[in-house]
C-alpha cells in the first residue's frame, strides 16, 4: 500500500493530538507531534531566562536555537510519545499551563519556525507519517495527500484543557483556562509567519460534540479513502 503524508492542524486543545497519535498506532504510521516541539522550545526559554512577564528575549532565543536538541521517545508502557529536550524527558513539564501561556509566543518568533519546519520536513522524507500542528498542512507539507482542519468552540477545548489539567494534579480554574485558549486562538490566527488556518484542500472536522470513537472512525476512514484513490 502507498505511504502518504497526513497533515493534521486546528486550535489549540481541539484534539488533534489525541486522534492522529491514534491514527498513527493503527495505520502503522511514525506520529510527531509538532506542538510538542514548540512547548519544549518555550520550555527551555523559560528555564533560561528568556521569557519575563510573557515577553519573549528573541534575540537570545533565536541564538540559542543551535544548542536545542529535541527528539521523540518511542511510546512505552502509558501509551504515550515522549518528548526529549537536549536528551531529557520533559513530556510532563511541557504540558504545564505556564509553557501553555507562552508556546504561541515563541511560536511566532520566525526564527524558531524556521529551524523547527525545517526539522518536520526531514521527517517526512519517507512519508508514512502523521503530523499534526498549526501550519502543517500550509507551510510543513503543502502537498500532503491527506489534510484534516480540526475545529471546536472555545468553550468546549477550555471544558476538555481543564479535565486535562485536573488529571494531572493541576489546580486551575475554567475562566483562566478559557482565557489561555482565547489568546492563543488570537496569537495563531494572526502571526505574520505561518498563521493558523484552514489549507484550501482540508476535510473540515466539527469535533464539537463527537466522542473520542467517532472521530478515530472518522479520520480512519477518511485515511482508507483517500489511500485507495492513489
Amino acid at each position: 500500500m502507498k505511504k502518504i503524508v497526513v497533515a493534521i492542524d486546528g486550535y489549540s486543545s481541539s484534539g488533534k493530538s489525541t486522534m492522529a497519535r491514534e491514527l498513527a498506532r493503527r495505520v502503522g504510521y511514525v506520529y510527531v507531534d509538532s506542538g510538542a516541539m514548540y512547548r519544549a522550545v518555550t520550555l527551555y526559554a523559560l528555564e533560561h531566562g528568556m521569557i519575563e512577564n510573557g515577553k519573549v528575549d528573541r534575540e537570545r532565543l533565536a541564538a540559542a536555537l543551535p544548542g536545542i536538541s529535541i527528539t521523540f521517545e518511542p511510546a512505552g508502557a502509558d501509551g504515550v510519545q515522549h518528548t526529549l529536550l537536549n536528551g531529557r524527558d520533559v513530556e510532563r513539564e511541557i504540558r504545564d499551563m505556564q509553557v501553555s501561556e507562552n508556546v504561541s509566543r515563541v511560536a511566532e518568533i520566525p526564527e524558531v519556525r524556521e529551524r523547527l519546519v525545517r526539522i518536520q520536513q526531514e521527517y517526512g522524507v519517507r512519508k508514512g507519517i502523521v503530523m499534526d500542528g498549526r501550519d502543517i498542512g500550509t507551510t510543513v507539507f503543502p502537498d500532503a495527500e491527506m489534510k484534516v482542519f480540526v475545529d471546536a468552540s472555545p468553550e468546549e477545548r477550555a471544558r476538555r484543557r481543564l479535565l486535562e489539567l485536573e488529571q494531572k494534579g493541576e489546580k486551575v480554574n475554567y475562566e483562566e483556562v478559557l482565557d489561555n485558549i482565547r489568546t492563543r486562538d488570537r496569537i495563531d490566527t494572526t502571526r505574520a509567519v505561518s498563521p493558523l488556518r484552514k489549507a484550501d484542500d482540508a476535510h473540515v472536522l466539527d469535533n464539537d460534540h463527537m466522542t473520542h470513537r467517532e472521530q478515530s472512525e472518522w479520520l480512519l476512514n477518511l485515511f482508507h479513502t483517500i489511500v485507495n484513490e492513489k
